[in-house]
């Protein structure tokens, strides 16, 4: 029997998410909510996210994917009151009051949660932790991009005046190779990047407001080197259509005085929307299993047996992979 999954919100990581539908023979896609006028869309799955409620007990989980600076938030709780959901909420410093409110609505309502789940955060905390468990003595370092922040990108257009807007993240190619080269160095996020933003603006509005709105934007922009060039549509389009992106996380370590060790964990993506949708489907297989084991609540990627992730059964995954 197929897993029954809603689509909430129909962007570039809704599209996403159906293409990795598709390549999940156990997984059924029902509907896809939008806030749009469903015959905008030109899919025989839209449905008005007025009508959400109506799909009660016919979903699964739904895939919650909206941005996460204004719908996730909003949208979250209410949908995880009525559905099991699995979600890419990406403010980092916001994640643990997220999880407790989804914690309080999923125990209330008897959903289970997933909370982040993507590549960072996600995949990305996953290895962050089991590095850091394999060689405690040691420091972590995780490099993004270069390439298109889905979420800043959105942070970007929501500010008032923005027609669209592409950001890149760019990691200190300096800095990226003195911790290759083993120096363990002090650093946070911002030591390690740099975001370039391109934007096109509406008519009639400051371009200088918009700059300064932009690099002051908490959890997004504030503290680093930022880099606003304004260009046009027809630029933005030509020039930054794709979506591409990737990173890398570093361990370095000592397991002894004599010895150090590296753990390196990297993607490199053509599609950062399609290999997170591809994520986010694997983890609505995961919190359907645990659902039907009882489990409520919110739940972090971090949480669950990789063997709850996979299509296979125990069996084929011990003969495969070990």
């Amino acid at each position: 029997m197929s897993i029954k999954i809603g689509i909430v919100g129909y962007g570039n990581l809704g599209r996403g998410v159906e293409a990795s539908i598709l390549k999940n023979k156990d997984m059924e896609l029902v509907a896809i909510f939008s806030r749009r006028d469903p015959k905008e869309l030109n899919n025989d799955k839209a449905v008005s996210y007025d009508d959400i409620e109506n799909y009660i007990g016919k979903i699964d989980v739904m895939i919650m994917c909206g941005g996460s600076l204004t719908d996730v938030l909003k949208q979250g709780p209410y949908v995880a009151s009525m559905f099991n959901t699995v979600d890419a909420f990406d403010i980092h410093n916001e994640i643990y009051n997220y999880m407790e409110t989804l914690e309080e609505v999923g125990k209330k309502s008897n959903t289970l949660c997933m909370v982040s789940t993507g590549w960072d955060p996600g995949l990305f905390s996953y290895q962050r932790l089991f590095s850091d468990v394999i060689l405690p003595d040691g420091d972590s370092y995780t490099f993004w991009g270069k390439g298109v922040s889905q979420g800043h990108s959105d942070a970007i257009r929501k500010v008032d005046g923005v027609l669209d807007a592409r950001q890149y993240t760019v990691p200190k190619e300096e800095v990226k190779s003195k911790v290759l080269n083993g120096e363990r160095l002090k650093l946070n996020n911002f030591d390690r990047h740099i975001r370039v933003c391109y934007v096109v603006v509406k008519d009639g509005f400051d371009k200088s407001l918009i700059e300064k709105k932009i690099k002051e934007m908490p959890n997004y922009f504030l503290g680093y080197e930022t880099i606003v060039n304004f260009v046009d549509i027809e630029t933005l389009k030509k020039e930054h259509s794709g979506l591409p992106h990737g990173g890398r996380v570093i361990r370095l370590g000592e397991s002894s005085s004599d010895n150090k060790q590296i753990i390196e964990y990297g993607l490199k993506l053509d599609s950062n929307p399609e290999f997170t949708g591809s994520v986010m489907v694997a983890c609505a297989r995961a919190v359907y299993r645990l659902s039907k084991e009882g489990r409520s609540g919110s739940i972090m990627m971090m949480d669950v047996p990789l063997t709850y992730y996979s299509i296979k059964d125990r069996k084929d995954i011990i003969k495969e992979y070990m």
